[in-house]
C-alpha cells in the first residue's frame, strides 16, 4: 500500500508519533507500506512557520531531510495534480489539503489524515 500522509500527521510523526491515532500509526509502521510526503506539506510548513504559527515551528529543509532519512519518499507537485485540485468540490477551503487529496487520487495512493473535513472527497482516504 502507498500511503500519503497529510501535513499534521507528518508533524506528529516527527514528534514521536504519540498523537497519531492508533489505526493510522499501525498502517504507518507497517514495513510493507510505502510512505510518501508531498512537497505541498513542505510548502505549507515553510509558509506557516514564516507567519509564526505555533503549530508549525520546524524548519522545512531540516524536516525534509528527516523525512527522507526515515524512508519517506518525496512526491513532487505536477501540473496534473494542480488541475485535479481545481476540479475538486469545495468541501475543504485549505488549498494545501485540497492538493493532497488531488495528489492521492491522481497517484492512486491512500491519503491518511485525522481531519474530518476530508470525508466527502472521492478516493481512498482514511480518517482517524
Amino acid at each position: 500500500m502507498q500511503l500519503l500522509l497529510d501535513t499534521h500527521l507528518l508533524l506528529w510523526a516527527a514528534e514521536g508519533g504519540k498523537r497519531i491515532p492508533g489505526k493510522l500509526r499501525k498502517l504507518i509502521s507497517n514495513e510493507d507500506h510505502a510512505l510518501f510526503f508531498s512537497v505541498a506539506s513542505l510548502w505549507e510548513i515553510a509558509i506557516k512557520a514564516n507567519l509564526g504559527r505555533p503549530d508549525f515551528t520546524l524548519d522545512a529543509s531540516v524536516f525534509r531531510r528527516l523525512l527522507i532519512d526515515n524512508s519517506y519518499t518525496e512526491l513532487a507537485i505536477s501540473g496534473s495534480h494542480v488541475i485535479a485540485a481545481g476540479s475538486l468540490p469545495p468541501l475543504h477551503r485549505d488549498p494545501f489539503d485540497r492538493l493532497l487529496v488531488a495528489q492521492a487520487i491522481s497517484e492512486g495512493f491512500t491519503l491518511l489524515t485525522s481531519d474530518s473535513a476530508f470525508a466527502g472527497y472521492p478516493g481512498d482516504i482514511l480518517i482517524a
